[in-house]
């Protein structure tokens, strides 16, 4: 009976396929202005560069997986990174094509054999619930991964002047990373003065206010130290009066013994 369900389910897919294929494009071309699509339903999105030849033999298994797209429920999308640099950022792709299966806003990278069969098995078997998603820091529709996808575009925009002086305006390569090398350091300046700006009006300067207290305290200070010099000079003018009365006892003391010695001179002689 399972047998005879799954293959009920193929004539399905096929005869679905057999009915899409006049002429109408299944393979649902994304960019920036209308992935957010993705955020709802079943979707496989394969991201591409029309120079890597990985994608080049990809191309035709994937449009053929898309013409099965109705049958298994779900939609076939495809992102050209060149175009849509932002993108590749939002998504970190890093290899190409890389392959994302989402379904309701919930990312997981398809890592499977690159063919029709196998990604219809990965829908029809559900075996992409056997794969981890990816976590919510680093959800294409997340806010950081958003600011990831402006630098792509930035450096997109950089490389496309870089272009254009370098092929249209014959500029050599030195002279264009010099213009760049300059605005990146005039652009720093100013956006340095602006931060210093806002800084100081958010939070300006606080000035040293003297509060009351302060200046009593300065104030007594001050007159402590009045009266500390006030005490030395007393004490000096003290020691040198002691070192004058010193001085003169000393001298009477020496006059009074000469006085003596004379006196005792003189009685010896009369006393002869």
């Amino acid at each position: 009976m399972a047998c005879g369900k799954v293959t009920i389910c193929k004539i399905f897919v096929i005869l679905c396929a057999f009915l899409n294929v006049n002429g109408q494009k299944t393979v649902i071309e994304l960019n920036e202005d209308n992935w957010v699509d993705i955020l709802k339903g079943e979707w496989m999105v394969e991201f591409y560069a029309p120079w890597c030849p990985a994608c080049k033999a990809l191309e035709q298994k994937w449009k053929e997986f898309a013409n099965l797209s109705p049958g298994l429920g779900i939609k076939v999308g495809a992102v050209d990174v060149t175009s849509s640099p932002g993108l590749s950022g939002r998504f970190m792709v890093t290899a190409l094509p890389t392959i994302f299966h989402v379904i309701n806003g919930e990312f997981r990278q398809y890592k499977g054999s690159r063919d029709k069969d196998s990604f219809t098995s990965f829908i029809e078997e559900k075996k992409w619930e056997q794969v981890e998603p990816v976590p919510s820091w680093k959800s294409p529709n997340s806010i950081q991964m958003s600011i990831v996808s402006s630098f792509f575009k930035l450096s997109q925009t950089l490389r496309q002047v870089h272009n254009k002086l370098t092929e249209e305006y014959g500029l050599p390569s030195f002279g264009s990373y010099l213009i760049f090398a300059v605005a990146t350091i005039i652009l720093g300046a100013l956006l340095g003065l602006v931060l210093v700006c806002a800084i100081d009006l958010i939070y300006p300067p606080k000035q040293s206010v003297l509060t009351k207290e302060d200046e009593k305290k300065e104030k007594y200070s001050e007159e402590e130290l009045d009266d500390d010099d006030i005490k030395d000079d007393l004490v000096d003018d003290a020691n040198q009066s002691g070192d004058q009365a010193s001085g003169t006892d000393s001298e009477n003391a020496t006059t009074e013994s000469n006085d003596t010695k004379t006196k005792r001179r003189k009685n010896r002689r009369l006393d002869m």
